[in-house]
């Protein structure tokens, strides 16, 4: 489905429109984004420059009617069948008063580990005493803490895992008493709210009971109701959400910086009257491609005569996938007006051709109506770990079409992380997986939101928490895939000195916590948090 560019409208600014009218300012990419100096302020090349006192948004946009603790007297079976309400979205939000709200247990940094294991070891006792005496016992205090050293990695002082994966192996061995007593134990210490240790128990806790119910199941629908995610937002909310997020982490801005300036390197080898076709697999939701597009205004020479951006949405009708984080968009979003719009406005000939609900599989030159008088450049992120890679092996089978559209250069842009899929290994291997994945996010997001408790973060790390529930989120390790993309017949090609560059003073706007390493033997970026590897990205050629 080609999309048309919308009438022109002398009343409106389409730069403003792409932005939302709630933004404030004129979005910062018209700033040169890979000229950083070390002493630029955190927004200088963002999309929108929040006012400083106010840097995490807070449209009050969802309601959630979930409890932020969990407090059941039987936990087995409530576990299982106390299941919350739908989120409830409005259109038009009412103003709150912030001031209000409790300090969130993130915002204080001194607590102890000690004060956890108390916790645990309260929780635990409670739980003896009652099964001893039928009495019903206090439930015991939820000590505020805070992770954001790199202690936080260490595994003793992530007491969240010490809970939840036993927990998964007694379920694989099938030991229920000791399953009721460590789910009875993550009941009182769980909580959307708090340090990561706590957010990672409510979410665990919910993936574990939706496991007990449905066992086997390969949709994660069940396991998130009431969990505010993609799905559950208004168009605004999640847009103007996304953009901070991407503003305020690097989880996905690295991997997006360093394949616009890897389409900016394919480009310059090419002849400058070709015109661009970029066919975009990935998770960005449009948001990846402004900066792309200011960039291609100040090539020397000037942009492309035409720029093509095919769209490949996800199918929904797979369960797995309706399930995969990041992937699906709220109902009926779609960027493609107000990315026409900005293209407009910056002299851009800008063609869009979604294809939505279009399997992977079925792609070929005709359906994305390439032609051999343009550049074609492929970026697929975060979108093909899902495929399966056993028998049938999709994986395979996909780069192998993908070769055959005969690009001139394929950005692949991976989880670097284990596989969690069923042929993996059994439920207690790959769910501590999955578990791991989602605190390295968790803690990341504790730090990237400063403590401060939103509607936002829960957005985020709600959509984060399908890993847990998602029996397709089938990851596999950076080596797997090079190894994988080389037997197809791709070959690998260096990032050049621009996008290295780029993505290193961009990066240096984060935490410390964040790094970012370049390796010579495959030539791959990787993102790092904390000393744990969290992505990577690659270039290849036919």
């Amino acid at each position: 489905m080609a999309i048309e560019e919308p009438e022109p409208n002398s009343n409106s600014d389409p730069i403003s429109e792409w932005l939302a009218s709630t933004l404030s300012d004129v979005p910062s990419f018209l700033d040169e984004p890979y000229s950083y100096t070390d002493d630029l302020n955190f927004y200088a090349d963002s999309w929108w420059v929040p006012d400083q006192d106010d840097q995490i948004v807070n449209h009050n946009i969802i309601i959630d009617n979930t409890c932020n603790s969990f407090n059941i007297s039987s936990p087995v079976n409530t576990a299982i069948s106390n299941i919350p309400l739908e989120p409830i979205i409005l259109d038009h939000p009412q103003p709150v008063d912030l001031s209000k709200k409790r300090k969130t247990s993130d915002q204080n940094p001194k607590t102890s580990k000690k004060n956890h294991n108390r916790q645990i070891n309260e929780a635990e006792n409670a739980h003896a005493i009652g099964d001893q005496g039928g009495v019903q016992v206090r439930r015991p205090k939820r000590v505020p803490t805070k992770s954001t050293g790199n202690n936080s990695n260490n595994k003793e002082g992530r007491w969240a895992e010490h809970l939840l994966n036993p927990c998964a192996a007694a379920i694989t061995v099938g030991n229920m008493n000791r399953v009721q007593h460590l789910l009875y134990v993550l009941h009182e210490l769980a909580s959307f709210t708090g340090d990561a240790n706590h957010r990672l128990s409510a979410h665990g806790l919910r993936a574990l009971t939706h496991h007990l119910s449905s066992p086997g199941s390969s949709s994660a629908s069940s396991g998130t109701i009431g969990v505010t995610n993609f799905s559950s937002a208004n168009h605004k909310f999640f847009r103007d959400s996304l953009i901070n997020f991407i503003d305020i982490s690097p989880w996905f801005r690295i991997p997006n910086n360093i394949a616009n300036s890897s389409v900016l390197q394919i480009i310059g080898e090419q002849d400058r009257l070709k015109s661009l076709h970029i066919l975009d697999i990935g998770v960005s939701h449009g948001f990846q491609w402004p900066t792309l597009l200011e960039e291609l205004t100040r090539r020397s020479g000037g942009p492309p005569p035409l720029v093509r951006l095919t769209v490949i949405t996800p199918t929904t009708e797979n369960g797995e996938l309706r399930g995969t984080p990041f992937v699906i968009g709220p109902p009926g979003y779609d960027f493609s007006s107000q990315l026409l719009a900005y293209a407009k406005a910056i002299n851009i000939n800008l063609q869009i051709n979604r294809l939505d609900n279009f399997p992977l599989q079925n792609l070929n030159s005709q359906t994305i109506n390439s032609t051999s008088d343009e550049t074609l450049v492929i970026c697929a992120q975060f979108r093909l770990h899902n495929l399966n890679h056993t028998i049938p092996d999709d994986r395979t089978d996909l780069l192998k079409i993908l070769k055959s559209l005969d690009p001139k250069g394929l950005v692949l842009s991976e989880n670097n992380t284990e596989c969690s899929c069923n042929s993996c290994g059994d439920f207690a291997t790959t769910f501590s997986r999955r578990v791991e994945y989602l605190w390295r996010f968790l803690d990341s997001t504790s730090v990237a939101y400063k403590g401060r408790e939103s509607e936002e973060r829960r957005m985020m790390e709600g959509e984060a928490a399908k890993a847990l529930t998602n029996m397709g989120e089938m990851n596999e390790r950076k080596e797997k895939w090079c190894e994988r993309m080389r037997s197809v017949g791709f070959v690998k090609e260096v990032f050049g000195e621009d996008a290295i560059d780029g993505a290193r003073a961009l990066l240096r706007k984060y935490d410390s916590n964040w790094e970012m390493r370049v390796e010579e033997k495959d030539g791959c970026v990787d993102l790092w948090w904390k000393g744990q590897p969290i992505s990577f990205c690659s270039l290849w050629k036919i």
